[in-house]
């Protein structure tokens, strides 16, 4: 259906203010008109019949579309989808019903725009839910002043749109926010755009390489501390500290080598502060 209309569009007549003036020059359907012509379209398949219904709406849509100017939108495309609603509410109008077309059309026109705004407004997506839908679009004009909502705003908005004093606060705070570009040229020295902080270096082979070259010192470094000790005392750090599988206790050890638990922590201890004597400069170094 769609293919075969021949609608006015911004491009085709150069402005908006173009195309306004053009919709407004088109006749309005008298209640007999829009019968018939509807009863053709829905009985013949007439694409001609459907043409002049839309085109004889195209005033409504503009009307319609005023009111989500707000959202920062190009008003173009605000007409241009409600347009598309306009010809979904023409396809499945029945003109046996007794209700006028404009009646009809309104539903759909302004489900398709807001469609359009909920996925064209924010890159994140705000409303998810009927309700939360609901808040989104009745919010500003619900909201007096810029001010900041206080409990009892927040507290009537829940109650009338159904929806909890939370959901509220949140969407509030969204719609009061700006979109900052993610690599945004910023003249302030101490001001970073989200491309300075967000993103994630850490697969960068400089970054992947310097990883893995500190990763191989410390492992060195490792084995060099325990070169320094004797049998036993490396002996009793590896069983207590590098052994990922159940570590031996000191009781464990005190049995192994035929000495107290207390003597196995003594030990131990002196390893531990020995390593460490040996790894300073290493560590001083990374």
């Amino acid at each position: 259906m769609t293919q075969a209309l021949t609608l006015p569009t911004v491009s085709a007549v150069g402005s908006i203010d173009a195309y306004i003036q053009a919709a407004r020059r088109i006749p309005l359907l008298t209640q007999e008109q829009e019968f018939g012509l509807a009863t053709r379209f829905r009985d013949e398949n007439d694409l001609d019949a459907a043409r002049q219904l839309v085109l004889s709406h195209l005033r409504l849509v503009i009307s319609i579309s005023r009111g989500y100017l707000g959202y920062g939108l190009p008003h173009a495309d605000l007409i241009q989808e409600g347009n598309i609603g306009l010809m979904k509410a023409v396809k499945r109008f029945d003109p046996t019903r007794g209700v006028r077309l404009v009646s009809f059309a309104i539903h759909w026109i302004k489900a398709e725009i807001h469609e359009y705004v909920l996925k064209n407004w924010r890159m994140v997506k705000l409303a998810t839910t009927k309700a939360q839908r609901k808040l989104f679009f009745n919010l500003r004009s619900m909201k007096t002043g810029s001010q900041a909502l206080g409990q009892v705003q927040v507290a009537d908005m829940a109650h009338r749109l159904s929806v909890k004093p939370d959901e509220v606060i949140e969407m509030d705070t969204r719609l009061s926010g700006h979109d900052l570009a993610f690599d945004a040229q910023i003249d302030d020295e101490e001001t970073f755009s989200p491309a300075a902080y967000l993103a994630d270096t850490s697969g960068e082979p400089v970054h992947v390489l310097e990883a893995r070259a500190r990763e191989r010192v410390h492992s060195d470094g490792l084995q060099s501390a325990l070169g320094c000790l004797d049998p036993r005392s490396r002996r009793i750090v590896e069983a207590r500290w590098l052994t990922e599988e159940n570590p031996s206790t000191l009781h464990d050890l005190a049995a192994e080598f035929s000495v107290s638990a207390e003597r196995i922590r003594q030990i131990e201890a002196k390893a531990m502060q020995k390593m460490r004597a040996n790894l300073a400069p290493l560590v001083a170094n990374t």
